[in-house]
């Protein structure tokens, strides 16, 4: 099937989802419909913003659905007629009754080499868990989450430096790369599904907002795989003076036991370095609660006396 011909529904909604939606307009294939998720409220001023696929979509004047409960376009989707419908972080289970629709089926863009890493938050805890490489899987979408057979992979290396907002832009890249190779094969029914192996799946689930408070009782490293998953947003916090201190960027510094766990060792000039159990760790971005997102250096410099006090 050529791609000026196949009808295609897209479903995402985040920055990761618009490079894929960007790619296959670019590239002229026929996007008949993007179904995405509500606008939101954003900022201290709760303004209603669409998401970043919405825009796109209405920028190319593509039909754009944005169903409370999937059912309410179930109709829509069924005249609409679709040869398939790719997905890419839609952020919502996609039924079976979709599931049956088009007729060179569903497929889904997933962030992860699977079978590691099922679930909603692959990206995050590909960083949680030290990874020195992920990538994207594009699979068939069935009814067990991320279970489907898989059609092709594009491996992304993780950088030392990377956290979970370098991360989504390099796995955008991936996603909109893959989908372009891929999906003519697919088309003409040239990729061939391999079963998953189950031995080997492992899952991420979504963060929940109590785990975004960053365990102080773990090893050095767990304890920045946290803070490179969570950053920049929603950001890992500790306390510190009972207000919520958001450590958004560290290095490993020590392997010195100097004090309790969690207590400011020094912090002057440019060091900022915090004892955790098994060695110290150093600050180098942090966000106190009611002020700016700040370098540690330049935290340091409007506030003082804070060697030995513990965080929490």
């Amino acid at each position: 099937m050529d791609k000026k011909d196949a009808r295609i529904i897209f479903m995402g909604t985040p920055e990761i989802a618009k490079n894929v939606l960007e790619g296959l307009i670019q590239e002229g294939y026929q996007v008949i419909a993007l179904i995405c998720q509500a606008d939101k409220p954003i900022g201290r001023k709760a303004i209603m913003t669409p998401p970043p696929t919405k825009l796109l979509a209405l920028k190319h004047n593509i039909l754009c659905l944005q169903p409370l409960k999937m059912k309410d376009c179930l109709q829509q989707v069924q005249q609409l007629n679709p040869d398939v419908i790719i997905t890419c972080a839609y952020g919502k289970i996609v039924p079976q009754s979709f599931l049956d629709i088009p007729k060179l089926g569903c497929i889904n863009l997933h962030g992860s080499l699977l079978p590691e890493l099922r679930g909603a938050a692959p990206i995050q805890y590909a960083l949680i868990q030290n990874k020195k490489r992920t990538g994207m899987t594009l699979m068939k979408m069935v009814k067990e989450m991320d279970a489907g057979e898989m059609y092709a992979k594009k491996v992304v290396n993780i950088d030392d430096d990377d956290n979970a907002t370098t991360l989504f832009k390099k796995m955008g890249q991936a996603a909109e790369e893959l989908i372009l190779e891929a999906l003519p094969k697919y088309l003409n029914g040239e990729l061939v599904g391999v079963k998953q192996d189950e031995n080997k799946v492992t899952f991420a689930n979504l963060i929940k907002p109590d785990q975004e408070k960053l365990d102080l009782n773990l090893p050095c490293y767990e304890f920045l795989g946290w803070i490179k998953g969570l950053s920049y947003e929603p950001g890992g916090y500790v306390y510190l003076n009972n207000l919520k201190f958001k450590i958004l960027k560290a290095c490993y510094y020590s392997n010195l036991i100097q004090g309790s766990i969690g207590q400011i060792i020094k912090a002057r000039k440019k060091d900022l370095i915090v004892q955790l159990k098994d060695g110290q760790i150093k600050l180098l971005e942090v966000h106190l609660e009611g002020k700016k997102m700040m370098d540690a250096s330049s935290f340091l410099n409007g506030f003082h006396n804070l060697e030995n006090i513990v965080l929490n």
